[in-house]
């Protein structure tokens, strides 16, 4: 992996609220999280995020009526 792109994920300056990580300088959109082990999140800085995001939500939304 790029110790580049992991210094972005290690530095606080990058999280809005200490929990959400927020840099649209990432090019990436799931990125791992500051304690490795436990697993990966998202980058809110990125337009795409938003979108995935409500794909995702209408699919479900969709599914409960329809199924």
């Amino acid at each position: 992996m790029n110790s580049d792109f992991d210094s972005h994920v290690d530095n606080p300056d990058n999280y809005k609220f200490a929990i959400f990580y927020y840099n649209p300088k990432d090019s990436r959109i799931i990125v791992p999280k500051r304690n490795r082990m436990m697993g990966w999140t998202i980058n809110f800085g990125r337009t795409n995020t938003y979108l995935i995001i409500a794909g995702i939500t209408v699919i479900l939304v969709l599914a409960k009526f329809y199924l």
